[in-house]
Parts: C-alpha cells; structure tokens; sequence
C-alpha cells in the first residue's frame, strides 16, 4: 500500500484546489492533482491525490470513496505505478515516421 491515491469520476471543471479541500477532511494533502488536457487546459475527469501516511491513504479509500465532489461521485483507489511509456509508438495523427 502506498500513500497516492487515484481519483477518477470527477468532473471536468474539478481543481486541484477542491480535490485538496475534499481529502484533508482525512488528514493531511502532501499533494493533489486534477489531470488536464495539454492543449484545452481541460479536466481529463481524473486526478490524484498523496497523503501523508498510509494509514490516511486508507481512510481516505474508505471514507471518500463514492462522496460528491463538484457535483459527481467519485472513486477513489491507490494509484498504481505508472507504466515505462517509454518504447511507446505515436501512430497518431501528426506523428512522423521515417
């Protein structure tokens, strides 16, 4: 277990700012992240948030799971690792292969 957890369902105007408001109801907010687009500046509905100790992550899980923030219910789980995106090929449009 660890101390960052993920946070989907939210809503697409969600701030960093709620989201660390939400969970310090449980303790301690080392950091809080609403994820956005790069070029809209939008919300990607997803974000995440650290706490301070795991044993806060784990309150956090089991308290705030399903609450409402910003009008939508969320989830709340431990994030996992991020993945290598390293070897990842862009076939999209835009990329350029030689």
């Amino acid at each position: 277990m660890t101390n960052k957890l993920f946070i989907g369902s939210l809503s697409y105007s969600a701030t960093d700012l709620q989201l660390e408001e939400h969970f310090s109801k449980i303790g301690k907010v080392l950091s809080a992240k609403v994820i956005t687009d790069r070029y809209s500046g939008q919300g990607k509905g997803f974000g995440f948030v650290e706490m301070s100790t795991e044993e806060e992550a784990k309150k956090a899980m089991k308290e705030l799971n399903d609450t409402t923030l910003d009008g939508r219910n969320i989830v709340v789980k431990e994030a996992k690792p991020q993945e290598d995106r390293s070897n990842r090929r862009n076939d999209g449009p835009g990329s350029i292969r030689w």
